[in-house]
């Protein structure tokens, strides 16, 4: 064989061999990667101002907690020093917040798992927290003075958040906290929901949830109660959904059009929501742009029917849905219940008794349907399966947002925690 032939063939061989062992290094860091993370569930004490850790699934026990407001002491100086921080610090107090602050409202870890994202309502901001230290990275002052839902791009490198009293949802980088853009939304804007494929958000506006204007025939002073649609790149505005119309087409004139908690089905035909003042859910068509279907759920005798004794204008507050659709999750928050629905029936399963039940989420393992009770400061999983109770977990006072995300593997709480 000549010689550069031989030359040649060797070369060859050795760049095989460096191509396979590259692509065996990559994979291995890739695999090294992905078991360095362990999947948990967030819970956030809205009055406590921590996060509870839990696992994803199974016993659901606690793994850790974290003291979401490290920095307390600055940012009251910095309130008790500013007349009208002070008044909408004082405001949210005895309003939304019944009498306590609110130091967390929804949370997001990053895609490592070294930090959680944290909007804090009381204190108008986003902060990003380490999770192995417990202090912050960074943080954003949002627009007005209060701080509201938040929701994650699907590659879970953005985070957009609701800033309630500036009727804006900011779009912040989720690594370094800089603003990437935002959007206008109708009056106190509240859930944010990615598309699966991150080209849109769908902001939901819920209109002046704490005036004692509750009658139907006063539901005009709400205010701009609307779904506004952007493109998630441009953050311009593709569309805007309101309800009222839809609503009063199948003769529901006296029902809210303030769209509260909602979910897609998997393949994002329909969208399944919550509104103010109602024991139930509506099902909406995206292409047909109507309402197709009203369930209406049972009341709780023991509660009372007067619309200023709902917290917050919400009788029913949380919806999640099984990763395969079939079933849907509902707290009944007013009537002290969690139920699963059976999708293509809309028939209920047992009414679990929950106190005051604030959020639905799905565990890891997708089985589970996870609520927050706020009454008894307790989540609590249901099985998809059987509707049933499955396991109690005490949290921290307050339980609101409930979050998939991750954590380093090992992690336990930091020393500020």
């Amino acid at each position: 064989m000549p010689a550069i032939r031989t030359r040649h063939l060797c070369s060859v061989a050795a760049a095989l061999a460096l191509t396979v062992s590259a692509s065996a290094t990559v994979a291995t860091a890739a695999d090294s990667s992905a078991a360095a993370l362990r999947e948990v569930l967030f819970v956030g004490n809205n009055w406590d101002g921590t996060a509870d850790v839990i696992k994803s699934s199974g016993d659901f026990a606690k793994i850790g907690r974290i003291n979401v407001i490290p920095d307390k002491d600055q940012r009251m100086a910095e309130i008790n020093a500013n007349p009208i921080k002070w008044i909408y610090f004082m405001a949210i107090r005895n309003s939304v917040g019944e009498g306590h602050d609110q130091f967390v409202d929804d949370m997001y870890s990053t895609p490592d798992g070294t930090s959680v994202v944290v909007s804090r309502p009381s204190f108008a901001d986003v902060v990003s927290l380490d999770l192995a230290t417990g202090q912050v990275n960074w943080r954003f002052p949002v627009s007005g003075y209060r701080a509201d839902h938040m929701a994650v791009s699907p590659d879970g490198k953005r985070v957009a958040v609701s800033a309630s009293t500036s009727n804006t949802v900011h779009v912040l980088d989720i690594d370094s906290g800089r603003e990437l853009g935002r959007f206008g939304t109708g009056d106190k804007p509240h859930e944010n929901v990615f598309t699966q494929d991150g080209k849109y958000i769908y902001n939901m506006a819920i209109g002046d949830v704490n005036t004692q204007t509750d009658a139907p025939w006063l539901d005009w002073t709400k205010g701009d109660r609307r779904i506004t649609v952007v493109d998630a790149n441009t953050y311009q505005q593709v569309k805007v959904i309101d309800m009222r119309p839809k609503l009063d087409a199948i003769g529901l004139r006296d029902y809210s059009d303030a769209v509260r908690p909602a979910v897609f089905s998997p393949d994002e035909s329909k969208l399944y929501f919550q509104v103010s003042f109602f024991n139930g859910f509506f099902e909406y068509d995206l292409a047909t742009d109507r309402i197709t279907r009203t369930k209406t759920l049972p009341k709780n005798p023991a509660t009372s029917d007067d619309r200023t004794t709902f917290v917050n204008d919400s009788r029913h507050h949380g919806i999640s849905m099984s990763p395969d659709g079939s079933k849907l999750c509902v707290a009944g928050t007013m009537d002290d219940y969690a139920t699963v629905v059976n999708r293509t029936t809309l028939q209920e399963g047992p009414l679990v008794t929950a106190s005051k039940p604030y959020w639905a989420t799905v565990s890891g393992d997708g089985k589970s349907c996870v609520v927050s009770e706020s009454g008894t400061d307790q989540v609590t999983a249901i099985d998809f399966a059987t509707g049933q109770k499955q396991v109690s977990v005490p949290v921290g006072d307050h339980p609101q947002r409930v979050r998939l995300g991750h954590v380093q593997s090992g992690w336990t709480s930091p020393s500020a925690g």
